[in-house]
């Protein structure tokens, strides 16, 4: 358990609300949830669970199984035979053929080494992202629970008119959905640069 895992718990209660109000009573037309929620889609609530459903550990081991697996391609490059003495055509197409299973094995950036670095790379990348985001957001709820709308909140009232807490619901949302959001691009942006990962070669 993290402390997303546990600022999660301590939030869920205002959460709720804030899910609550929003879906019951929305929220000011000029407040700047509205865009955040169109970057999510999701109400902080669901956004938040998402976020912690992330789990790092689970690829904790795949960038140094992936970067093992390099290197034995390399030695097993390095240890195809040359022709020795033997000579002529034959052993002249042999070359050609050793020459271009080591370099398939473990060669330029068209390799199976090096598409195996670069998938080393991407767990790493993913390791660090989801880190990242579930810092995020654990940060954002940390502020929005010790913040003046949580206060309001935790008034509780019913009456849906109430503008007082429809703001504060916005507040909360738009704290908790712009980290969300913002772990959301960056989440994109290390899958769109390592998109060449996914073509046949």
């Amino acid at each position: 358990m993290d402390r997303l895992d546990r600022v999660l718990a301590a939030a869920a209660p205002l959460l709720r609300r804030v899910d609550e109000l929003l879906a019951a009573g929305g929220a000011p037309a000029d407040h700047r949830v509205w865009a955040e929620l169109r970057r999510v889609r999701l109400l902080p609530g669901d956004a938040a669970r998402g976020v912690a459903a992330l789990s790092p550990r689970e690829l904790l081991d795949a960038a140094p199984d992936l970067r093992g697996n390099v290197r034995a391609y390399g030695a097993l490059a390095a240890s195809l035979p040359g022709p020795g003495e033997w000579t002529g055509a034959a052993a002249e197409a042999y070359d050609a053929a050793r020459r271009r299973a080591a370099a398939h094995l473990s060669g330029g950036g068209e390799s199976l080494g090096a598409r195996l670095e670069a998938s080393a790379d991407l767990a790493d990348g993913l390791v660090a992202w989801m880190r990242g985001a579930r810092d995020a957001v654990a940060d954002a709820l940390a502020r929005a629970l010790s913040s003046t709308a949580a206060v309001v909140l935790a008034e509780g009232g019913t009456d849906l008119s109430t503008s007082r807490e429809l703001d504060a619901a916005a507040e909360v949302a738009a704290l908790v959905l712009r980290a969300v959001a913002d772990g959301c691009l960056a989440g994109e942006a290390l899958l769109r640069d390592s998109a060449g990962l996914a073509e046949a070669h």
